[in-house]
């Protein structure tokens, strides 16, 4: 049974600079999951394929996850965990802005994304708000989107610097705030926690 037989989607958003917007958007999509229903995990601006979470969905019936970003030249070695990820930022876009590497896989994998959602009871836009914000994807396509969206689907929208309009479009919004972190004592990401 569909989740349009169910439930009434709602647009949900986690956003602020505190860590935990992209692992909440995860915990929802593990009680979708646990209820039969269909998700669609997106990353944009993420090409990190040695996390947990992108190899977690290699083995899950009724999850997909993209990603739409830069990946890391030492993945192989980060993901079985004989080199541990030392912070090099190669995988993010840098000071120097996006390319147009960067804005044509971003581009690609936003139009994907509007050819496939249908197929799906839950929609995560994992880092959409880095995408307007780096200008890869325009805050009037994502309200459009969400504006459009069937009723049965559920999204989720994260990252830092979220639009106010997709604040305001929004049924749910939760600001992640960072009060302590580990990296402030120098801590590095740690494989099989933060990655």
């Amino acid at each position: 049974m569909s989740a349009s037989n169910r439930i009434h989607g709602l647009i949900q958003v986690y956003t602020g600079d505190g860590k935990g917007k992209t692992t909440a958007a995860l915990g929802q999509a593990v009680r979708a999951l646990g209820h039969g229903l269909k998700v669609l995990f997106v990353q944009f601006v993420k090409g990190n394929s040695f996390t947990g979470e992108f190899l977690f969905a290699q083995k899950v019936e009724n999850l997909d996850f993209w990603q739409f970003g830069r990946d890391c030249i030492y993945s192989s070695g980060i993901r079985e965990n004989i080199i541990e990820c030392y912070g090099c930022g190669e995988c993010f876009i840098g000071k120097d802005g996006p390319t147009d590497k960067d804005l044509e896989v971003v581009r690609g994998g936003w139009q994907k994304v509007l050819n496939n959602f249908n197929k799906y009871d839950l929609l995560v836009l994992d880092e959409i708000s880095l995408a307007i914000y780096y200008g890869l994807i325009k805050e009037e396509e994502v309200i459009d989107f969400l504006n459009k969206k069937p009723g049965y689907l559920e999204v989720i929208l994260t990252g830092r610097y979220m639009p106010e309009s997709i604040k305001e479009k929004a049924d749910l919004v939760t600001e992640m705030k960072e009060i302590k972190h580990p990296y402030q004592k120098g801590i590095k990401a740690r494989w099989g926690i933060d990655y």
